[in-house]
């Protein structure tokens, strides 16, 4: 974990603009997100960390935190979907329902969540908290989601199902736009990374193969908040909802589609701690 928390963030984590994306700041500016003057087909957030039941934390703070700014993000520009990537809990799969019931279901639209590496889950264990296993598709018209477990009951790292992984996209070849996620990522960009992701080049080379999926989403390492790429496939990060490291702020990623399928995605310093970009003239 020492590892992890004294990680240097690579320097490609700026700017998210690629081929399919236009070139734009990773933060929404304070107080005036990002709307593009086309109409969104769909607009989603993704969190993730959130560590509830976590010593030393407040973590029952962070879940209401979590719940308020994304009421607040949703009421100020209409959000189709909230997806919570990995580490719910910190090693107590026991509370998965607590804080299922008491949090997660006063989000204002449809959530989805997948396990991370604390939360200690299988199919078994995530479909009696959620109703859904640690493996399964989302879709919304023509653009599909997949999503994938990638560590097992005692917080292993493990590389996700492979024939899960092809059978879903496959399955989704027509559709316009694939997003796949993750919270560990299948590649170590740094020799330094053999503790913080897994390497997997199968997994890699399978979301090669596919030019609908256009971004990968992790959580994980709370430090990261922007993009990597394998290739020209980006990895997009969210720094984190809660835990005691990581970013000094706490945040989330907003993707936008638009009708065009043009995709925009950036981050929100949602506790505003630090004020990003403040100047004084």
């Amino acid at each position: 974990m020492s590892n992890r928390r004294n990680f240097i963030k690579s320097t490609v984590t700026g700017i998210a603009g690629i081929a399919m994306l236009p070139a734009l700041h990773t933060f929404a500016e304070e107080g005036n997100h990002y709307a593009p003057d086309k109409k969104l087909k769909l607009r989603f957030a993704l969190i993730s960390d959130l560590h509830y039941g976590q010593d030393g934390t407040d973590f029952a703070q962070n879940a209401s935190n979590a719940v308020k700014w994304l009421t607040d993000e949703h009421t100020k520009n209409h959000l189709d979907l909230i997806i919570f990537n990995g580490d719910l809990v910190h090693n107590r799969p026991d509370l998965l329902p607590e804080l299922k019931t008491k949090y997660l279901d006063k989000f204002p639209v449809r959530y989805c969540t997948i396990p991370g590496n604390h939360d200690y889950a299988d199919a078994a264990i995530w479909k009696g908290a959620f109703g859904y296993d640690d493996n399964f598709v989302v879709e919304l018209g023509d653009i599909a989601f997949v999503l994938a477990n990638t560590a097992d009951v005692k917080g292993n790292y493990i590389a996700p199902d492979s024939t899960f992984l092809k059978t879903s996209l496959d399955k989704f070849a027509d559709k316009k736009i694939v997003f796949v996620i993750l919270h560990i990522a299948p590649v170590q960009w740094l020799k330094s990374e053999a503790s913080t992701f897994i390497d997997s080049p199968a997994t890699v080379s399978l979301l090669h193969t596919y030019p609908n999926v256009k971004a990968v989403f992790h959580g994980h390492d709370h430090n990261l908040d922007g993009v990597r790429y394998t290739d020209k496939l980006p990895h997009f990060f969210d720094s984190h909802i809660g835990g005691n490291w990581g970013t000094d702020y706490k945040g989330y990623r907003i993707v936008e589609v638009d009708e065009n399928n043009q995709i925009t995605t950036y981050q929100v310093n949602a506790s505003k701690n630090p004020v990003l970009n403040q100047n004084k003239i």
